[in-house]
């Protein structure tokens, strides 16, 4: 029998690494279509430009505002 949970949290991984990848990278503040425009420009997946996309219209103060986000959306965590 397989482990799901496993499986889970290893497809989420590259989604973190990346995410962290374009937070780490970003100027703050920052507004959403400013960290959507650098995930494009990062060459990330588009699971992680649709992440991004998906957060509320607002600035972000800060990397870890973003992340709080994202975690309380449901996603697996990331840090940067």
């Amino acid at each position: 029998m397989t482990d799901t949970r496993i499986s889970e949290s290893l497809n989420y991984e590259p989604i973190d690494d990346e995410i962290a990848q374009v937070l780490r990278d970003m100027k703050f503040p920052a507004n959403k279509d400013g960290i959507v425009d650098a995930a494009r420009a990062a060459g990330v997946s588009n699971d992680v430009i649709a992440i991004f996309d998906g957060l509320p219209e607002q600035d972000y103060a800060s990397a870890d505002s973003v992340e709080q986000l994202l975690g309380s959306n449901g996603a697996s965590g990331i840090s940067a």
